[in-house]
């Protein structure tokens, strides 16, 4: 029987297939393009292909064509009888998670893994600080994730695209030599892997690194298809890089080309993170407000997440729906965050409404409502779903509501108990207190 590149057996008797299907595996888990391309010759080659519909449901899930992911799952499923037991689990698996059936998808996945934990593409769901685990509320997901993945080492080995996410989770969790190590050996086995180029990005943040992030991103960015699904997240670090390192013109201009919603050809959901989070840095850092870029963002955003339901996106259109003057938009959303929390349904409730509602005071300059808002979730922060570096901005925002209240002890306090070596956001005012 045929195998994948992770030597797991595929129901298919075409080589022609599966070299399609491997290769639309690793142009996914690289980020880079062609992958519904490779699933559909895959598919072309054996239209009973389950695993290729599946691997191409997850490609459109993740570019938000939802109704294209639902419509290959229905092609997967009605070719799935006679599949192995691991491939019939894999299929499943990813028709819970195109259903939006997340704890359930969960739950399956680390059954799945207990008995074939080389399964990379199913893993991938849940590798990422924006994964299964990441979007689960829970406290400790940043830790569950460095377990997970701690687990399943040995199974995997020397895999280029296996330590480039174990190095992310490490980083996540403060290991940032351990991380480093991992890191330039999956570059090194594979240079034109994206997702290995943002965990580097990611190191450098965590460890300080400012220079050596800028140069490494500058670089490796000159090379990567700007229809690459991370390009436009890619620039964004950078820009946070640039903005760090007092050069606002290059943040802003890498912004302008790369990441604002008009030419941003990343998925629709990260395009909205990565344009409302930096202008909202830029504001921090000092820089001025444009209520007509806040109002185009929020044309941009709206029609996509009308409404709450998640939590990434969620906390996201807090700070659009603030910045942009939208408050009955932005109260409606946090209303039905907390209807869907009652329901069992938000894991996110306690943290994402407490946030917008700071988010708005903030932009109505009502500085210790905003602080009021933020300090009783403090200390659950991390069930907001998305990296350190994405969930930096709400300290960031803290702490200018503090130097803005006046509140120098608070300053002095927050920044003392920072985590240790990240470079962090600038923030107006705080040089002139600390």
């Amino acid at each position: 029987m045929l195998k994948d590149r992770y030597g797991l057996a595929v129901s298919t008797t075409s080589a022609t297939a599966r070299d399609a299907y491997v290769q639309g595996c690793d142009l996914y888990l690289s980020v880079y393009p062609g992958a519904v391309a490779a699933f559909d010759r895959a598919i072309a080659a054996d239209p009973g292909f389950a695993l290729a519909f599946a691997g191409k449901a997850r490609v459109q899930q993740l570019r938000g064509d939802i109704e294209a992911a639902r419509a290959s799952m229905a092609a997967a499923n009605a070719v799935a009888s006679g599949l192995s037991r691991r491939e019939a689990s894999h299929v499943a698996f990813f028709g819970l998670l195109i259903a939006g059936q997340l704890e359930a998808a969960l739950a399956a996945m680390r059954v799945h893994l207990g008995t074939w934990p080389r399964d990379a593409m199913m893993l991938s769901t849940s590798a990422s600080a924006n994964g299964l685990i990441g979007s689960s509320g829970r406290v400790e997901q940043k830790r569950e994730l460095l377990a997970l993945m701690d687990g399943l080492a040995s199974s995997f080995g020397d895999d280029w695209w296996f330590i480039g996410h174990h190095a992310f989770a490490l980083a996540e969790n403060g290991l940032h030599e351990a991380a480093r190590r991992k890191i330039e050996r999956s570059m090194a086995l594979n240079p034109t892997n994206a997702y290995g180029a943002h965990t580097q990005a990611h190191v450098c943040y965590e460890a300080g690194e400012l220079t050596s992030g800028q140069e490494f991103l500058r670089s490796w960015l000159a090379t990567y298809p700007r229809d690459g699904g991370f390009y436009g997240h890619l620039s964004w670090h950078l820009a946070l890089f640039e903005l760090q390192a007092g050069d606002a013109a290059a943040a802003f201009r890498l912004y302008s080309e790369a990441v604002a919603p008009e030419v941003n050809r990343d998925p629709a959901i990260s395009t909205l993170a990565n344009a409302a989070s930096f202008l909202w840095r830029w504001e921090l850092a000092g820089q001025p407000n444009d209520p007509a870029r806040w109002q185009a963002m929020h044309a941009f955003a709206h029609k996509l997440f009308p409404r709450a339901g998640n939590a990434y996106a969620d906390w996201h259109m807090a700070l659009v729906e603030a910045a942009a003057g939208a408050g009955d938009a932005l109260e409606a959303r946090v209303r039905g965050m907390e209807e869907l929390g009652r329901n069992g349904r938000y894991p996110s409730a306690t943290v994402v409404p407490a946030l917008a509602r700071a988010f708005a005071a903030f932009q109505r300059r009502d500085f210790s409502a905003a602080i009021e808002a933020i300090e009783p979730v403090w200390d659950q922060r991390d069930r907001l779903v998305g990296s350190l570096a994405q969930t930096d901005l709400v300290e960031g925002t803290l702490l200018r509501a503090y130097v803005e209240a006046g509140r120098l002890d608070d300053v002095h306090r927050l920044i003392s108990g920072r985590r240790g070596g990240a470079v962090g956001i600038p923030v107006a005012g705080v040089a002139a207190v600390h």
